[in-house]
């Protein structure tokens, strides 16, 4: 049973290329079913998400991040009676765009775009590999995604303005994105913000008795575990305490967004789309605990000393194999020659950058810059 404002498949703006229809598959599980087969999908597994394999091979990367984000995303989906297999698609493909080394890659490639006056974006990224650069199909370049799809890659973590990207009005960028794509982001939110407290305390970059006083939410539900637990591992009560601040997110998320969703009085899609603000949304207390959450980490893990070691060399070697292939174009596989025929070099060279893999790129790095 799908709400009234739930996105319904029989009625998708469709797709660029007209397909017929798939026997027993709707379009929003085709389109899910040709994210998880495609390239870009499968090089998530050897992209950094916060730890690369330096520390272990039992920490997320980019690909099982996004698996759990899907989880959460489905839960919350369920319960707010959205499209399901719309929100599946939309959390497998929302990382798609991520270049090796994490949020230090992407720094890295936006800092050198913005020297040849562009930017790199990931969200905008994906919607090129999805557009363009897959190649699977005889009949046209890319997935062939439905526009729904499409839509909530660009729009489903931030809002971009029509003036600043008049290329991407088909998409409605004065309009809020569909509920199953706006609750997209904070899936992934709290997917990463339980995930990289788990890694990082298994990492020994955390310890508990930081935690616990960095982040309140926890430690309320670290109490309760070790009145429960008393004679178990630390690490099984730490667990409990993470499950139970899991639990509280994703209910409060579900519970928050029902009273936002009667409050605008929404009936349809279209009810949704003009709302003056989104309707996904923590409760003001919880959303103050995540606030508390994610400062923890910044101050604690994603700017740990133990970890600038790698984030600086990431950033170095993308810019080096970028200013390499800048004097050095002829260097390129030649299907990015054939590309910077027509696109300006720093995207092409970008755009190739962007795809590689921690492993690959590594791999270009010594062959290039090393002689």
């Amino acid at each position: 049973m799908l709400a009234d404002y739930a996105v319904r498949v029989e009625y998708s703006r469709g797709r660029r290329h007209p397909e017929p229809p798939h026997p027993y598959r709707n379009d929003f599980q085709r389109d899910r079913d040709r994210v998880i087969h495609s390239r870009a999908f499968r090089r998530l597994e050897a992209k950094t998400q916060v730890f690369t394999r330096r520390y272990s091979d039992h920490f997320r990367n980019r690909l099982t991040h996004t698996l759990e984000v899907a989880q959460i995303a489905r839960t919350i989906a369920t319960q707010l009676e959205l499209n399901v297999d719309l929100v599946e698609a939309l959390a497998l493909v929302h990382d798609v765009g991520h270049p090796p080394f994490g949020h230090a890659g992407e720094k890295a490639l936006d800092a050198v775009m913005r020297e040849h006056g562009s930017f790199f974006d990931h969200n905008l990224h994906a919607l090129r590999i999805v557009e363009d650069f897959e190649l699977r199909y005889a009949a046209f370049r890319g997935l062939n995604l439905t526009y729904e799809v499409r839509e909530g890659i660009i729009k489903h973590s931030h809002d971009y303005s029509i003036e600043q990207f008049p290329e991407l009005a088909e998409y409605l960028l004065e309009q809020r994105p569909p509920l199953e794509a706006q609750l997209i982001d904070l899936a992934d939110e709290i997917a990463y913000t339980t995930a990289d407290l788990d890694d990082g305390y298994e990492a020994h970059l955390l310890e508990l008795r930081a935690i616990r006083a960095g982040v309140p939410v926890f430690e309320g539900f670290y109490c309760e575990a070790e009145k429960l637990w008393p004679n178990v591992l630390e690490k099984l009560r730490f667990n409990e305490a993470l499950r139970h601040m899991l639990n509280r997110f994703v209910g409060d998320l579900i519970r928050t967004t029902q009273q936002r969703i009667r409050a605008a009085r929404v009936r349809s899609v279209d009810d949704v789309r003009k709302c003056p603000e989104r309707l996904v949304s923590f409760s003001a207390e919880v959303d103050e605990q995540r606030r508390q959450a994610k400062a923890f980490l910044y101050s604690t893990l994603y700017y740990s000393p133990a970890l600038d070691s790698e984030k600086v060399e990431g950033e170095r070697v993308i810019r080096k194999l970028f200013e390499f292939w800048i004097a050095k174009p002829e260097s390129l596989p030649s299907s990015y020659r054939e590309k910077a025929g027509q696109e300006p070099l720093p995207r092409v060279v970008c755009d190739y950058i962007a795809g590689m893999t921690d492993n690959y790129i590594y791999e270009q790095y010594e062959k290039y810059c090393r002689r």
